[in-house]
């Protein structure tokens, strides 16, 4: 029956979710590709919709008993989020699939190696640097408006809940730590911000209800185990898991 495997990458998605606070769209629409033979629009659209509801609502309850959520910068993250989606979505019924494809696949890389810290291995004094971070560093709140724009956006091009953006740019330039940057990132998604791009990618004919509702019920399971989880990773851990499975996703979007 393949709504058990819809089922079954909802659960896979959910848990990646919880686990890194990016929506769990990174990990569905290349399974949609690979797996349910879509092509990238259609799973565009299925991955949107299937963030549409608040799925990682679990997750984002058991980050906030923990004291990791800052609930004020993730309510304007969502309002840029919910006005970058349209401008993603209209943007990707009317771009080359192809070229898509390969964008997608560079962005990714290029976050990665920003999460594997290269470059910091050739700075001697990275330990100083990081002992005077300014972790209490107030930000405008136009600032994390601009961050759910950007992330908004890149939802609606690639059919991802836009963590994948959220995250690096709070810890890179918020001074984030990593857990409370997925905490923040997953809360932020849990609002219908994607709405906009779900609508245009219905118009053009790119959308399948059914299979997004057994998707959404699966992450709505997956994203509890996985926020459990990583609240017990280390950061450092938590951010080479992070960066190696998007490597693994960029190298098999551009091997395809």
């Amino acid at each position: 029956m393949v709504e058990i495997g819809y089922l079954i990458l909802g659960v896979v998605a959910g848990i990646l979710s919880g686990l890194f606070g990016i929506g769990g769209g990174i990990v569905m629409v290349p399974s949609l590709l690979m797996i349910f033979n879509m092509n990238i629009l259609d799973a565009n659209a299925t991955s949107l919709a299937a963030m549409l509801l608040p799925v990682g609502i679990l997750g984002v309850l058991a980050y906030h008993k923990a004291g990791l959520i800052n609930i004020k910068d993730s309510l304007w993250i969502s309002g840029g989020l919910f006005l970058g989606s349209f401008v993603g979505g209209e943007l990707a019924v009317n771009i080359n699939e192809s070229l898509l494809v390969k964008l997608y696949a560079a962005i990714l890389l290029y976050i990665a190696i920003g999460y594997f810290d290269i470059l910091s291995y050739f700075k001697k004094n990275k330990d100083a640097k990081l002992a005077d971070r300014d972790t209490d560093l107030q930000r405008p709140f136009w600032t994390y408006i601009l961050v759910g724009i950007a992330a908004g956006i890149f939802a609606g091009l690639f059919g991802k809940g836009g963590g994948i953006i959220i995250v690096p740019l709070l810890i890179g330039l918020f001074n984030y730590d990593s857990k409370s940057a997925a905490a923040t990132s997953l809360a932020a998604l849990q609002l219908p911000v994607g709405l906009p791009s779900v609508v245009v990618y219905a118009n053009s004919g790119h959308l399948n209800i059914l299979f997004a509702a057994f998707i959404a019920l699966g992450i709505l399971i997956g994203a509890f185990f996985g926020s459990k989880l990583g609240m017990k990773l280390p950061s450092n851990v938590f951010r080479k898991v992070f960066a190696t499975f998007l490597v693994i996703v960029a190298i098999y979007m551009v091997s395809k």
